[in-house]
């Protein structure tokens, strides 16, 4: 039975040719769309701002990369690498892993998912996307006025006291771009709560959008303690208050309680909407219904709930009370725990599927195996005593850059070529999607693996020399980078190529399920002509999308 109840299934003569009207052609000025308020136009605002952004922190990564060809610091000098190494974590974290799959994927999809016309607040949508960019603009200013060098944590003393930097105009920036997020998870919350279509029930949901909704009551909830701590930094700087300064009366401690407080549950604010993205993805291209559906959702749920209470384990070594590193070191081994019921979850779909090896699918599998990687070595930084010998080295930049490009922008990736035909219209061209998947796997691994062995035998991150017995390791972390470069920029190509170019891709060409595949591609303005009704659960797939008889 098929579970959408009141939507006919499209002609197929429409699958020959674009919708005479939908939102792209709905106005062409540029006014339209700096004024618009249709969710999927702005999902689209905030693709091409966050695709600025990924550019220039790409930039800044080869940079760095090819500083560290050699032992010697001959490429940039020290100070030059320390601006660069804080303006790529800063980009990458505030302005393209926290913001990219919400405000582009769950923007664009979420609505049709859950069969409304919007989001609940239409207007606060575009708002978020004028704050984003501000704050963004504020941040590249920091760019101009010579950069930033204390890395993207700000930690005190050295943000409050000793850096010359343009640390003000950077804090304002990722201020400001705060309220952007928080004004988009509460969009999401209460569209998830108020504009589901009848008979779209909680445990008929798409697993994306509980996904999502775990995500956003992270924004809501940890977001203003960073807005907080930034703005305490801010006020130390520039009046001289001793919120963290010792000489006042202040701790430098704790800042980082306060950092780390925001930052943990921020790793899941990256992380959980790829988990719905390929939640999604394992489901379509194995023609099966996931595997302990309840199971998934609630884990969630429980990644929200618990990454909340771990953050201490990022201050092992910082001077806090072993007791509660113990703490911190238990909570930290249990948070893996919903994590692998995902993992295990998608393999179990996976298992005795009808697998089609189509792009999204590609990056789908790449995800699982990156984002496992980097789940384990999270065990070892988790380990009080191993944590001692790790701690700000190449190893930790390996496992936070697994989970977080390796499984985030995977994630990304594979969400926005599932997507692609229902945002365009148009399909791209297949085999260039599936060589950007398998090269961006190859580069990445290139890259990353090696940085394990090299943090593991004693080099420090974030220095702009260092031994030469670690130069072989650092060459491949550059040819792995290089090719990762390209892996990345090839979508770039192609997708904009086939916006305009590509074949008409119909309704559905994947034959997915769910609520958005039941409209034309590009979608109408207002997504749906008639208001849909739900009657089957999630992923339940009918005869003829089985190809059965």
């Amino acid at each position: 039975m098929n579970n959408i109840a009141s939507m006919p299934a499209s002609p197929p003569a429409e699958a020959a040719r674009l919708p005479a009207r939908h939102y792209l052609n709905e106005a062409h000025t540029l006014r339209s769309w700096f004024l618009t308020t249709d969710h999927k136009r702005i999902a689209l605002l905030f693709l091409a701002s966050i695709t600025v952004f990924f550019l220039i922190a790409g930039v800044a990564a080869l940079l760095m990369r090819l500083e560290l060809l050699t032992p010697e610091g001959d490429l940039v000098q020290a100070e030059t690498y320390n601006r660069l190494f804080t303006l790529h974590g800063v980009l990458m974290v505030w302005f393209f892993l926290i913001p990219s799959i919400p405000t582009v994927l769950g923007n664009f999809a979420i609505p049709m998912m859950l069969g409304a016309r919007d989001l609940a607040f239409p207007r606060l949508n575009l708002i978020s996307w004028y704050l984003f960019v501000g704050g963004g603009t504020l941040t590249l200013y920091s760019l101009i006025k010579g950069g930033v060098d204390t890395g993207w944590t700000f930690y005190t003393p050295y943000s409050t006291l000793y850096s010359n930097s343009a640390v003000l105009s950077t804090v304002a920036g990722v201020f400001v771009s705060g309220f952007s997020s928080i004004l988009t998870g509460l969009n999401f919350i209460v569209t998830i709560h108020t504009l589901r279509a009848r008979g779209l029930t909680w445990f008929r949901l798409p697993l994306f959008i509980w996904s999502m909704y775990a995500t956003s009551l992270i924004l809501v909830l940890a977001t203003p303690v960073l807005a907080i701590t930034l703005l305490l930094l801010a006020m130390e700087r520039f009046f001289g208050f001793g919120f963290f300064d010792p000489r006042l009366g202040g701790d430098p401690l704790l800042f980082q309680h306060l950092f780390w407080f925001y930052s943990h549950p921020a790793v899941y604010i990256m992380i959980l909407p790829g988990m719905g993205v390929v939640s999604e993805l394992v489901a379509a291209f194995s023609r099966r219904r996931v595997f302990g559906y309840k199971v998934v959702a609630f884990s969630s749920l429980a990644i929200a709930v618990y990454g909340f209470l771990v953050w201490g384990h990022h201050m092992f070594v910082a001077g806090q009370s072993p007791y509660a590193g113990l703490v911190f070191s238990a909570l930290s081994y249990l948070v893996a725990i919903p994590s692998a019921i995902k993992v295990f979850n998608w393999t179990a779909t996976l298992y005795k599927g009808d697998i089609s090896l189509d792009t999204p699918m590609l990056y789908a599998l790449g995800f699982i195996g990156l984002f496992t990687i980097g789940g384990l070595t999270g065990l070892f930084l988790a380990a009080l005593g191993l944590d001692v010998h790790l701690t700000d080295t190449y190893f930790v930049v390996a496992h936070f850059h697994f989970i977080m490009v390796g499984g985030m922008v995977m994630g990304y990736l594979g969400g926005i070529h599932y997507w692609w035909p229902k945002i365009s219209g148009r399909l791209y061209t297949e085999w260039m999607g599936r060589f950007s998947a398998i090269t961006a796997f190859v580069g990445f691994n290139l890259t990353f693996l090696p940085q394990f062995l090299a943090g593991y035998l004693g080099m420090p991150r974030r220095y702009w020399a260092y031994a030469p017995e670690y130069q072989v390791l650092n060459v491949m972390s550059t040819l792995g980078a290089s090719i990762l470069g390209v892996a990345y920029a090839f979508p770039l190509i192609y997708l904009t190529w086939s916006f305009w170019k590509g074949q008409v891709a119909g309704p559905n060409p994947w034959e997915a399920t769910g609520l958005e595949w039941r409209t034309p591609s590009p979608p109408p303005t207002h997504n749906f002509e008639t208001p849909p009704r739900v009657t089957g659960e999630a992923y339940e797939r009918s005869h003829a999308a089985r190809g059965e008889a």
